[in-house]
């Protein structure tokens, strides 16, 4: 008789026992996942267990959970229609005790602490959770694209998936509708497979349908250059001096603007520095690269009705008279696709979106551990749950951009995927301290690359190329990025270009010009800033500190 339940697992015969006990292993091929063994729904702040139906089903007055083969998956349905369901916990009898180390993902961008840990039961692990026993690993979670906010928690005997339904700081009202929360996948290395190249292949199964870029993405932002302080002649000039750098005429570089060029609280409309931005973008294309822009999708103008305004979160405002548009309702939504397919409009080739996940939760990623959001508030639509929100807000972004590729920053990595040509992996770098490019840029790439070219082109931030960081560390970082396969951006001063600068530059614009297998990290599974690293079938070694 088949186990309902994850199986037992120890380290001896670990393939062995794993194939044999498979629930659905001739309907999903290589998969981990059966029936959970109990099932919980949260209303009201408490945890209540619902009582199963033959491991497929679970309910609780009226709060129904079923679970459904769904090709490689099993996909959750939840109905709830009197309740405001906060969310559903799936428990498996699984014994983890024989794992060493456990990897986890970030909600949105990583902040330089992404690692392989030993096992913790208070860890939330978003989005996927892999296990690795030194010989095998096996992998745990959900398809990108998930209707819920999704994370894993690994116990001494069981492992949880924890489907978060809040709406803003609330329960979710489904009323009548079914909510397709999230599909379930997982699987199993093979042995000797090492865990860099499992998790580049459970990517593959979390995410079918990833939107690539056609060709790879490198070229300037100004950012860590002038950190806003620029303007149409700032950005000539960079454009100029960098543009003279590029030998490969096939695949264009771009330019990125990045925040500065509007007024402060309008993105339709230029500032006085700038003046013309559809004149900005022939300029940049003059030179031979093509233009980009930064935005903030949902910033509010001072003179907006407080109708369309979100709730006010404690922590949430950067500044004090900072407005923050409610991506629930339908005008707020329009004015964001008038935005940018004005940009389209103005000729730009790309639009690098920032702030989203802080403009709706009020907080970053890295605050996420207790709850997404102070408790109580809500958006003036109350019948979808965040995930669903992000997902609208992403979709109605990729629909008015057409053909321009867009940067999420401060995205939702798992949301992200499939929708956007190219994803952040981590917090910002810097142009003025090589510590903080240390720790955002070389963790978050090392332990996000495998969502290179499989979730979307991973960005692992730019090369704050100035006279504040050392040359001998922006070198290596730079190095890195070019022959990664990853998107590869600098920000430099043009007066440090001296000839040997210029020259690596030129390198690794030519290297980042063309299609590259990913770096792998040789040493990530015990150093938390990898330094050994598989480069075009090579062996690179980095000096970080």
């Amino acid at each position: 008789m088949l186990r309902r339940n994850f199986v037992k697992l120890s380290a001896a015969g670990f393939a062995a026992v794993m194939y044999s006990r498979l629930t659905f292993a001739n309907a999903i091929g290589n998969s981990l996942i059966n029936h959970p063994d109990e099932a919980w729904a949260q209303v009201d702040n408490q945890w209540v267990k619902l009582t199963g139906k033959g491991g497929a089903a679970f309910s609780h007055q009226d709060i129904k959970v079923e679970v459904k083969a769904s090709g490689n998956a099993q996909a959750v349905y939840v109905q709830a229609p009197n309740s405001e369901l906060q969310g559903i916990k799936f428990t498996w009898n699984y014994q983890t005790v024989k794992y060493n180390k456990i990897f986890g993902d970030h909600w949105e961008r990583g902040y330089g602490d992404l690692a392989w840990r030993s096992p913790d039961a208070g860890t939330k692990n978003p989005w996927y959770v892999l296990l690795h026993d030194d010989k095998q690993t096996a992998c745990f979670g959900v398809k990108t694209g998930a209707n819920t906010m999704c994370y894993w928690e690994v116990k001494p005997a069981a492992i949880e998936l924890i489907m978060d339904t809040h709406s803003g700081g609330v329960g979710v009202k489904l009323g009548q509708r079914t909510l397709h929360a999230a599909d379930i996948v997982s699987s199993l290395g093979k042995a000797g497979q090492t865990p860099y190249a499992t998790l580049t292949n459970f990517c593959k199964v979390m995410c079918a349908k990833p939107r690539l870029p056609k060709q790879p993405v490198y070229g300037i932002n100004d950012w860590y250059v002038v950190y806003g302080k620029n303007s149409f002649q700032t950005i000539k000039d960079q454009t100029t001096a960098m543009a003279e750098l590029v030998s490969d005429t096939n695949n264009r570089p771009f330019s990125v603007i990045d925040d500065g060029w509007q007024q402060p609280d309008d993105f339709s409309i230029v500032n006085d520095k700038f003046k013309d931005m559809h004149k900005m973008a022939d300029e940049v294309k003059s030179h031979g690269m093509r233009p980009g822009l930064w935005t903030r999708p949902l910033i509010a103008r001072k003179d907006d009705s407080k109708a369309l305004l979100a709730p006010k979160i404690p922590g949430r405002a950067q500044n004090d008279d900072e407005l923050i548009l409610d991506p629930t309702i339908p005008e707020n939504i329009a004015r964001v696709k008038r935005n940018m397919a004005l940009y389209k409009q103005w000729g730009y080739h790309l639009v690098k979106h920032d702030y989203s996940t802080w403009d709706i939760f009020g907080k970053w990623g890295f605050q996420m551990k207790e709850n997404f959001t102070a408790p109580g508030w809500k958006f003036q639509d109350q019948s979808k749950t965040n995930a669903e929100i992000i997902n609208h807000l992403y979709g109605a972004i990729r629909e008015s951009a057409g053909d321009m590729y867009i940067i999420g920053c401060n995205t939702m990595s798992h949301l992200s995927a499939g929708v956007f040509e190219l994803n952040r992996t981590g917090d910002d770098t810097s142009g003025k301290e090589w510590a903080r490019t240390k720790k955002m840029g070389v963790n978050t790439l090392g332990f996000r690359l495998p969502q290179n070219n499989t979730f979307y082109a991973a960005d692992g931030d730019c090369v704050g190329l100035t006279k504040d960081v050392p040359w001998d560390k922006n070198k290596q970082w730079m190095q890195l990025l070019a022959e990664s396969g990853s998107p590869l951006f600098i920000s430099a001063e043009l007066d440090i270009l001296d000839a040997e600068k210029k020259a690596a530059i030129r390198q690794a614009f030519a290297n980042a010009a063309r299609v590259q297998p990913n770096g792998e990290p040789l040493d990530w599974m015990t150093k938390q800033f990898p330094e050994r690293w598989k480069l075009n079938n090579r062996e690179v070694t980095f000096n970080w500190d």
